[in-house]
């Protein structure tokens, strides 16, 4: 086992992080429970949730999902992570988080829902990128589609290499 996973592993252990169906672990550490529900198209949610998410050398993606609700991203620590986003347009938009600002890495990252996003780590000398995630309303995986790559392909074939880089072959 080499460092990169010691330190991973050590990070999974010490925020209780679980494996998240989109690559990567996570752990919710906050929902606005003392607040009252907002009403959604889906039902009630929390009018904020917040979360860990962390990219390892071993799981280095997270999958192209789309999400309802807008998410705030802040950089925590390790190497820089690149996010891609699928606006409904078609357009591509690339951001890359990280602790670098002066290189143009960003230390929070603005998703408004409706936008099909993916991410990736970046290769650094850490071997793990961590970030919060602050979304209102609440994160409910009812409000979350993993991303098909067939359908968003057909979709978007303009970014057809991309998408099969950031999705799982689902056949």
């Amino acid at each position: 086992m080499n460092s990169h996973t010691t330190r991973a592993k050590d990070l999974i252990s010490a925020l209780r992080l679980e494996p998240h169906l989109e690559g990567g672990f996570f752990r919710r550490t906050y929902q606005a429970d003392h607040r009252d529900m907002l009403d959604t198209q889906n039902g009630p949610r929390y009018l904020l949730t917040s979360i860990y998410y962390l990219l390892t050398v071993d799981s280095p993606v997270g999958q192209f999902h789309f999400n309802q609700s807008d998410i705030l991203h802040y950089f925590q620590l390790g190497d820089a992570i690149e996010y891609s986003l699928i606006l409904a347009d078609g357009s591509l938009q690339t951001y890359v988080m990280g602790n670098d600002v002066l290189a143009g890495q960003q230390l929070q990252l603005h998703v408004p829902g409706g936008i099909w996003k993916a991410s990736r780590l970046l290769k650094g000398s850490n071997g793990f990128g961590l970030i919060s995630e602050a979304v209102s309303p609440g994160f409910d995986f009812a409000d979350m589609e993993m991303g098909n790559r067939q359908k968003l392909t057909a979709q978007f074939p303009q970014h057809r290499a991309l998408i099969e880089k950031l999705t799982r072959d689902d056949g």
